[in-house]
């Protein structure tokens, strides 16, 4: 039968495309491959999460459609370095069963969630 079996990608309306490219292959290693960019993701650790939030949700800004939800294999690395190169970094981040997680915004304003799964032996 046939089934999804991954995250596609994600779409981000910006005035700027090739800045925002230059951005998050700059400091979150998004590469060019076959003429398109995706995430090298050759050992996907978590489950691909898709959920729905009402309009009035203020889990990310009201006024971003969308919220780009990335895994990373060292959150506190990650986000020490990124804030060290000036990116915008939120001070909070969270803890659960399921992982640790915490928030940067890129150049367009975009808010992004930084994930690190719990390691499953």
């Amino acid at each position: 039968m046939a089934a999804v079996t991954g995250f596609g990608g994600m779409f981000l309306r910006t005035d700027d495309p090739k800045a925002l490219y230059d951005w998050y292959e700059q400091h979150l290693g998004l590469v060019k491959i076959k003429g398109a960019r995706a995430f090298p993701a050759p050992a996907q650790g978590g489950e691909i999460v898709f959920s729905f939030f009402k309009p009035d949700n203020a889990y990310f800004p009201l006024a971003q459609k969308a919220m780009i939800n990335l895994q990373v294999d060292d959150l506190d690395g990650l986000l020490d370095r990124l804030q060290a190169a000036g990116v915008t970094v939120d001070p909070e981040r969270q803890s659960y069963d399921f992982g640790k997680f915490g928030w940067v915004t890129d150049p367009a304003g975009n808010r992004i969630e930084l994930w690190q799964p719990i390691a499953h032996d």
